[in-house]
């Protein structure tokens, strides 16, 4: 298993990734970014946050989603819905 860090995701803002266990729902990554006020020095990673958009008139509960990206692979990232818009939800995952 690869140990997930900022890096992997920051290119990959744009990019759908497909939840296999939701009739291969898209969520499209809209931010990457580190968290305020974290101190990195005593951390193995630097705690980041990534935002993602799905489209569906449906919101799904928070929970562990196996999603598949294109260059990425499969894994297992937590998502918690934390927004609505005219076109879907906002999820977000906290790395720590």
């Amino acid at each position: 298993m690869t140990f997930l860090t900022l890096e992997h995701f920051a290119e990959c803002v744009n990019d759908s990734f497909i939840s296999l266990s939701d009739d291969n729902a898209a969520f499209v990554l809209l931010e990457a970014g580190p968290l305020q006020g974290a101190t990195p020095e005593a951390m193995q990673r630097v705690p980041f946050s990534l935002l993602f958009h799905n489209s569906s008139a449906i919101l799904f509960e928070q929970k562990i989603f196996q999603m598949q990206h294109a260059v990425l692979g499969v894994m297992g990232i937590f998502l918690v819905p934390v927004a609505r818009d005219s076109h879907g939800f906002l999820y977000q995952a906290v790395f720590n």
